[in-house]
């Protein structure tokens, strides 16, 4: 295995796994319910807040089985912030319930509740991505962003920009060439990633990885502690 695969292969595998699989969403069954579990999780995560509060409060809809479209709305506001306060996320609790009941009745209303429906009303993937944000003023290029980025290869249609986290973590492994204009930097991770893809793994993976590298090092300049520093131009000139 040459150097960039092995750099890929470790970084797919410490930090390649999905935010929905950590919150035990079945993504891959393509199932509505699913999909609708990993929307709400994506609401949650588009605020400026901890992953680690998301994922409380998360839990904390399932725990009260409010993970659907029809129980968000009878959960009504005061019952949405209790759930957000308990698991933690009080700093956007008002905001937050109020997205929730507005984005949740459009979604009723627009759609039935159905993602598969707004999927298939979609031109292509920037009519989806603009039709996910008419759900409600709350709903962001940044929620968007990480509701379709999981989504990659299993909706047709689900192909949204990649993260600036994702080009910063990207740009420092030097993994984009600047002199090739011909390619958006999303088609040169791809083509990157089928060159050097991980066995059971897909690009969303890739994707995530890059994600928590540059969260959790790129960005707080942590490049001695960095599990691929050894592979990284931008760590080396660091040290």
């Amino acid at each position: 295995m040459n150097e960039r695969g092995e750099l890929i292969k470790i970084l797919v595998q410490s930090l390649g796994k999905r935010f929905s699989s950590r919150l035990g969403i079945d993504l891959s069954s393509a199932k509505n319910e699913e999909i609708f579990k990993w929307f709400l999780a994506s609401i949650l995560f588009g605020a400026r807040i901890s992953e680690s509060i998301v994922v409380n409060t998360y839990k904390e809809f399932e725990k009260e089985e409010v993970v659907s479209p029809l129980e968000i709305l009878k959960t009504g506001w005061d019952g949405l912030v209790k759930i957000l306060d308990k698991g933690g996320y009080v700093r956007y609790d008002f905001k937050t319930a109020t997205k929730l009941l507005e984005v949740m009745k459009a979604f009723k209303d627009k759609y039935k509740g159905d993602f598969s429906r707004l999927h298939q009303e979609a031109r292509n993937s920037k009519d989806l991505e603009e039709k996910i944000k008419n759900l409600g003023k709350g709903i962001g290029e940044v929620t968007v962003g990480i509701f379709l980025r999981e989504l990659r290869g299993l909706w047709q249609k689900a192909d949204p920009p990649l993260s600036p986290l994702i080009l910063v973590a990207a740009r420092n492994l030097g993994l984009l060439s600047e002199k090739d204009t011909t390619l958006s930097d999303l088609e040169k991770l791809r083509l990157f990633w089928k060159k050097n893809r991980v066995g059971g793994k897909e690009f969303a993976d890739f994707e995530v990885a890059l994600l928590r590298l540059a969260k959790d090092w790129c960005r707080r300049g942590k490049c001695r502690d960095c599990i691929v520093k050894k592979y990284c131009p931008s760590a080396n000139n660091e040290l």
